[in-house]
């Protein structure tokens, strides 16, 4: 049977791993040796891994993550108030599983943002659907869609995102028509999908920064009786980075 037909109509039926792996077998005399039943199953299963790669970077293009992180890239060593035990929950991602939320609080550089992306990415990677925006970004969002008329279709998009990472919260003030929008996206997900948020502001600050009680009570009721609370503290990591780089000797060329 000619072979270069056959990768075509793999190539067709969009099954690029299986043509790939075909290919691979071709070139390597001893895979070309092995039985029709083994032969079979590594071009299933490098099909699976292509796919599942695949998917993976879809999630993390439409993800956006504030900052490129993982949690095996998660420094553990530097003093923050990372408790492991309690970190150890939240990398689980059980939470996700049950539509709880994560408010991740502390000083400016202790790595807020890095932690945040660092669950969103595994969250990606447990094949869940992730979108990240600093709440400034957001805020914009906001502003774009409402000027097309269009806000209820942003409001359906960010319903339906297994994770929500709000980046930055409370760095500047929010009008009273952004404050009712956060209101509606996250009455939108309480208790259907999970919130992560991020802020140099303690927690039982959030309320007089968002003004309206009313709808300040109605916000934190969907937010906080339902969360995972990470309070981090310590010097900036920027600053223990700038000093380690300054630390590093100085090369001296050799003429």
């Amino acid at each position: 049977m000619l072979i270069e037909p056959l990768i075509q109509q793999l190539q067709t039926l969009r099954l690029h791993g299986m043509a790939s792996a075909l290919q691979q077998q071709l070139c390597t005399p001893n895979l070309t040796e092995r039985c029709f039943e083994d032969r079979l199953s590594l071009l299933i299963q490098n099909e699976i891994t292509e796919r599942a790669s695949l998917r993976l970077a879809q999630r993390l293009r439409w993800a956006k993550l504030p900052v490129p992180a993982c949690l095996e890239d998660l420094d553990t060593r530097t003093p923050r108030g990372l408790d492991a035990s309690h970190f150890a929950q939240l990398t689980d991602l059980h939470w996700i599983r049950e539509h709880l939320n994560v408010l991740i609080t502390g000083p400016t550089g202790v790595g807020k943002s890095y932690v945040a992306a660092a669950l969103a990415h595994a969250a990606c990677r447990a094949d869940c659907s992730v979108r990240c925006f600093r709440l400034p970004r957001l805020v914009e969002e906001l502003a774009r869609y409402r000027a097309m008329q269009r806000r209820s279709q942003l409001f359906r998009q960010l319903a339906k995102v297994d994770l929500l990472v709000l980046d930055d919260f409370g760095l500047a003030p929010l009008a009273d028509e952004t404050v009712r929008d956060l209101l509606e996206i996250l009455d939108d997900r309480y208790d259907r999908r999970s919130t992560l948020i991020t802020s140099q502001l303690p927690v039982d600050q959030w309320h007089p920064y968002l003004g309206d009680r009313t709808v300040a009570d109605a916000i934190l009721d969907r937010l906080v009786h339902n969360s995972y609370r990470v309070v981090l503290k310590g010097d900036s990591m920027r600053r223990h980075k700038g000093v380690a780089v300054k630390s590093l000797p100085s090369r001296t060329k050799n003429h």
